[in-house]
């Protein structure tokens, strides 16, 4: 059956515009050379499967064959090889990118988008099983996700990558040299990625998209070089120069300090995409000006985060006043409100920037970020408190600033488990895993009547709610009165 199953991801490669007919016999060719073949005599024309469906078979019959390694890690790096061998030269596809850039933007990233898909670089089949739902806030509507689309790490793979030499190549999984990288168990394989030269600033930049798309057409601009985030004047010229280039994206980076940074810090990169978060649509409640910019509009943003929203139709103008705001927020201190620069040298203050044109206009979001730790909130002041972490623990990033929650895959199985004890009555703070529950678990029970109908529709829900708070604790200036007070304090302080 193998040479049938190569048959069918072949004809899913001519389907998908990956090869034309007259590269199949080359494309099978290097397929069998992968798999150890010595001979391919597959049929013409083959059975229209879906591609996991294929790829699937394909691993069993070669784990079975001792041509791969069972286990998650290792299934993947060879199915990557295997899509790699079927995807174009990087020249090839910067060639096709121009020349769709050529028609629209618009044309170039929708080819690329999907090309990445058909690739296999984005695997469509483990994006669909990630949880999503909304929840209705006085913040607007927040898009909740549980995460299941990374593959859960086998412990014979951890184990080999644990005695396995270590590899400093590629530096970091955001690096350029993972273009067409083999991969290792503690590295993924992207035999099948390609990415788009662009220069931002007059520095070297590339374009891709994310793996683990979270929203629509989820993609990152990553430095050609490896160097650490940092955000200053630059930050806010590249987001201007990338908008010039892609006006239906937004562009925004994560802080670059600790805890109220994301997780790779090592690396210089923005995110961006095709998608109107929450934060985009809440409004500005208090304009306010800023001397010497009055053709510039702002005001402080409607949002669980303290946020200070620039717009102008002149980028130049807002790259100025972005500077000055956060040259600024660097060096603002304001006990009363909790708020150090600094401690023994360390800094504190940062923002979390995010762009986007709107009706003509460029339109800069500035998130205002304090990573202090004390020994009540050993992991920031500004970070979701401890009674918030049975749902979530990790850092607020760029993602999560815009209001769509990434909450780990434990919750899944947590949530189903918890409705299930609710509705049948179960004592959870006996069970060693739902414990952590408990407390929420008995205050949603004032509120709510749980049955077997409605226990699951009411848990995320209030997941939703309890995410509002996770932003509502890491914004730096309080929804009240003194809190936004002391906002408007700093805002006065910027000349």
């Amino acid at each position: 059956m193998i040479h049938t199953y190569i048959s069918q991801l072949l004809q899913y490669a001519l389907e998908k515009g990956l090869i034309e007919p007259c590269d199949r016999t080359w494309a099978a060719n290097r397929l069998i050379a992968a798999l150890g073949l010595d001979r391919f005599d597959g049929p013409d024309t083959a059975e229209d499967r879906p591609l996991e469906d294929i790829l699937r078979d394909i691993l069993d019959w070669a784990v079975e064959h001792g041509v791969c390694e069972p286990g998650i890690g290792s299934r993947d790096i060879f199915d990557t090889e295997l899509m790699g061998r079927l995807t174009a030269r990087p020249s090839e596809v910067r060639r096709m990118f121009r020349e769709k850039y050529a028609q629209s933007p618009e044309a170039a990233t929708d080819w690329y988008y999907i090309f990445s898909q058909d690739t296999d670089y984005i695997r469509r089949y483990r994006i669909v099983k990630d949880m999503k739902w909304v929840t209705a806030t006085p913040y607007g509507d927040l898009d909740i996700t549980i995460n299941l689309s990374k593959p859960e790490k086998d412990p014979r793979a951890i184990a080999a990558a644990k005695s396995a030499p270590q590899n400093a190549y590629p530096a970091c999984q955001l690096c350029a040299s993972n273009e067409g990288y083999y991969g290792r168990l503690d590295h993924p394989a992207r035999q099948n990625h390609r990415i788009i030269p662009l220069t931002l600033d007059g520095q070297d930049w590339f374009f891709q998209y994310s793996p683990y798309v979270y929203y629509n057409e989820h993609c990152i601009v990553l430095n050609a070089r490896h160097i650490p985030m940092k955000i200053d004047r630059s930050t806010f010229r590249k987001q201007m120069d990338f908008l010039k280039l892609f006006p239906h994206y937004f562009i925004g980076s994560n802080a670059d300090l600790p805890i109220v940074g994301g997780s790779i810090l090592s690396h210089d990169h923005f995110q961006g995409g095709r998608y109107t978060f929450a934060m985009a649509k809440a409004p500005v409640e208090t304009a306010i000006s800023f001397p010497g910019f009055d053709d510039v509009q702002a005001g402080i943003v409607k949002w669980p985060m303290s946020v200070l929203r620039l717009r102008s139709g002149a980028d130049d103008r807002l790259v100025e006043l972005a500077d000055r705001i956060q040259t600024a927020w660097r060096a603002w201190s304001d006990p009363a409100a909790d708020i150090l620069a600094e401690t023994e040298g360390t800094p504190h203050n940062t923002v979390t920037p995010i762009a986007r044109m709107r009706d003509g206009q460029y339109e800069l979001d500035l998130v205002l970020r304090n990573n202090r730790t004390t020994a009540e909130y050993p992991l920031g002041i500004f970070h979701p408190h401890q009674e918030l972490h049975h749902i979530k623990k990790e850092n607020i990033g760029l993602i999560e600033v815009m209001g769509l929650a990434v909450l780990p895959a434990r919750l899944k199985g947590e949530l189903a488990a918890l409705a299930d004890a609710l509705v049948n009555g179960r004592d959870i703070r006996a069970d060693e895993v739902l414990a952590k529950h408990a407390d929420w678990a008995e205050e949603l029970c004032t509120r709510h009547s749980f049955t077997a109908e409605n226990a699951m529709d009411i848990l995320k829900d209030e997941v939703g709610h309890v995410f509002a708070q996770v932003l509502e604790h890491a914004g730096v200036y309080k929804r009240t009165a003194e809190g936004q007070a002391a906002f408007l304090r700093f805002a006065d302080s910027v000349r």
